[in-house]
C-alpha cells in the first residue's frame, strides 16, 4: 500500500505548472529525507528481535527518542539557507529555481524522519506481538491523509506541485505514527502489566542495543545515503533536469513491485526457525514471490502498459515518458532481488548477526557509484539510465556476497 504513494504524489506533481521543475525538486527534496532518517528506518526490525518484556521496551523507546531528537536536529542543520544552497548548488549543481523549490519542499518534510522512527519502533511492537493486520491499517490512514491533503491543496490551492507533494507525504506519515501508537496501545499495557520485576530475561542496556542496532542502522544510512551521490551524479549527466524528473517516477513505480519484497523481511525474522520443515515452505514462498514480482515489472516494461501508465497515468510528457522506458526495463529484476536480500538478512537476523549485512551494504553502495561514475563521467550515458543500471548492479552485487554468508 505504501508503494501506492509515490505514484500518486509523482501524478498530481505531473499535472501541474512546470512539472519538469517540480518533479526534479521532489525527487532531490525526498532524497534528502530519506539520508536524514536513515539511522531509524531499521527500528522496526529492532523493535521485532528486541522487545521481549517491560523492561526491553522501555529501554529500546528511550534509545528511539534520542535518535528521533538527533536526527530532526540534523534536518534542521540541513534546511539552514547558507548550508543548504552551498549542498544544491555548489555541489549537486541545481538550477537555482530548482534549488529553491528544493529548499521550501525540504522544509516542508522536517516532521517526516521523527515520525518516522516513533511509527517504526511501534510498528515492530505490533509485529512481534502478531498484530500485523493493525500495521496494514495504519498504512490505510497514511494513505487516506495523504491522498486527502495531496487532492485538497491541488484543488483549493495554487501551490507548485513539490510543495503539495511534500505536505501530503508529512501530513500522511505524521497521521500513521499517531493511529500506530493508538492500535498499540492496549499491547502495551499487556506488556506493562506483565512485568513482574523479575524477568530471566537479561536487562537490555544502550551498550546492548547500540551492538544489535549500530550495523543495522549504518546499512541502513549507507542505503540511503547513496541517493544524494546519485543525485549528484546525475546532476553532472546527459539530460540532466530530465533524469531528475523522471527518476522518482521510475522508482516509484518500480517500489509498487518491491515493496511487497520489502515487507517480507519482519514476516521472515518472526517465522523462521521454529522447525526446518516451516523454513523451507518460508523459503519456498519467498522463491515464488520474487518470481512474480519480477515478472509483473518485466512485462509491464515490455508491453504498452508502461506507456500507458507513464503517459496517462503518471502524466508524463511524450519526451519524459521515453526517457522512463529503458530505465523501467533495466530494473525488471530488482523485485526480485529486494526478496532475496530481505530473506538474507532475515536469516542474518534471527541468528543475531547483523555486521554481515552491513558489508553487504558496503559492497552495494561501493559497486553503484562505480557503475555511476563509469557510465555517466567515462561512457555519457543518460543519468537516469545509468542509475537504474547501477540501482541492480549493487543490489545483485549484495545478494551475491550474502549468499555465501546465508547458504548454511
Amino acid at each position: 500500500m505504501m508503494s501506492l504513494e509515490g505514484p500518486f504524489i509523482a501524478a498530481i506533481i505531473a499535472r501541474l505548472v512546470d512539472p519538469k521543475f517540480n518533479l526534479a525538486a521532489y525527487g532531490v527534496a525526498f532524497s534528502f529525507a530519506l539520508i536524514v532518517e536513515a539511522p531509524v528506518i531499521m527500528m522496526m526490525t529492532a523493535s521485532t528481535s528486541l522487545v521481549k518484556d517491560y523492561s526491553s521496551l522501555r529501554k529500546l523507546r528511550q534509545y528511539t527518542w534520542i535518535l528521533n531528537a538527533i536526527i530532526t536536529a540534523v534536518m534542521l542543520i540541513l534546511i539552514i539557507p547558507d548550508i543548504f544552497f552551498f549542498v544544491t548548488l555548489n555541489l549537486i549543481g541545481l538550477p537555482e529555481n530548482v534549488a529553491k523549490l528544493t529548499h521550501i519542499a525540504t522544509i516542508i518534510m522536517l516532521p517526516w524522519p521523527g515520525a518516522i522512527g516513533f511509527r517504526r519502533f511501534y510498528q515492530g511492537v505490533l509485529i512481534r506481538n502478531h498484530a500485523t493486520r493493525r500495521v496494514a491499517y495504519g498504512t490505510v490512514i497514511r494513505l487516506l491523509s495523504m491522498a486527502s491533503t495531496a487532492l485538497g491543496l491541488f484543488i483549493f490551492t495554487k501551490l507548485p506541485g513539490v510543495y503539495i507533494g511534500t505536505a501530503a507525504l508529512s501530513v500522511g506519515v505524521t497521521m500513521e505514527a499517531i493511529s500506530t501508537r493508538l492500535m498499540v496501545h492496549n499491547i502495551l499495557k499487556r506488556i506493562r502489566n506483565a512485568h513482574t520485576g523479575q524477568s530471566t530475561e537479561v536487562p537490555l542496556s544502550f551498550k546492548a542495543i547500540n551492538k544489535f542496532y549500530y550495523p543495522l542502522a549504518l546499512t541502513s544510512m549507507l542505503t540511503l545515503g547513496v541517493h544524494p551521490l546519485i543525485t549528484f551524479f546525475i546532476g553532472k549527466s546527459v539530460m540532466a533536469l530530465e533524469s531528475l524528473a523522471v527518476l522518482p517516477v521510475v522508482s516509484s513505480f518500480v517500489f509498487l513491485f518491491r515493496g511487497v519484497g520489502l515487507s517480507f523481511q519482519e514476516a521472515a525474522i518472526t517465522m523462521l526457525g521454529s522447525n526446518k520443515e516451516n523454513d523451507k515452505v518460508i523459503y519456498r514462498f519467498a522463491t515464488l514471490l520474487g518470481l512474480a514480482l519480477a515478472s509483473g515489472l518485466i512485462i509491464t516494461a515490455v508491453t504498452p502498459l508502461s506507456n500507458l501508465w507513464f503517459s496517462k497515468v503518471s502524466g508524463l510528457s511524450p519526451e519524459l515518458t521515453s526517457l522512463a522506458l529503458t530505465p523501467l526495463l533495466i530494473m525488471g529484476l530488482f523485485p526480485a532481488s529486494t526478496v532475496l536480500i530481505s530473506m538474507q538478512r532475515a536469516i542474518l537476523v534471527k541468528s543475531g548477526l547483523t555486521t554481515p549485512i552491513t558489508n553487504a551494504t558496503i559492497i552495494e553502495v561501493l559497486t553503484i557509484v562505480s557503475v555511476l561514475y563509469i557510465s555517466i563521467i567515462h561512457l555519457s550515458a543518460i543519468g537516469v539510465t545509468a542509475a537504474a543500471a547501477a540501482f541492480l548492479s549493487g543490489r545483485i552485487a549484495a545478494n551475491i556476497y550474502l549468499y555465501s554468508k546465508t547458504r548454511d
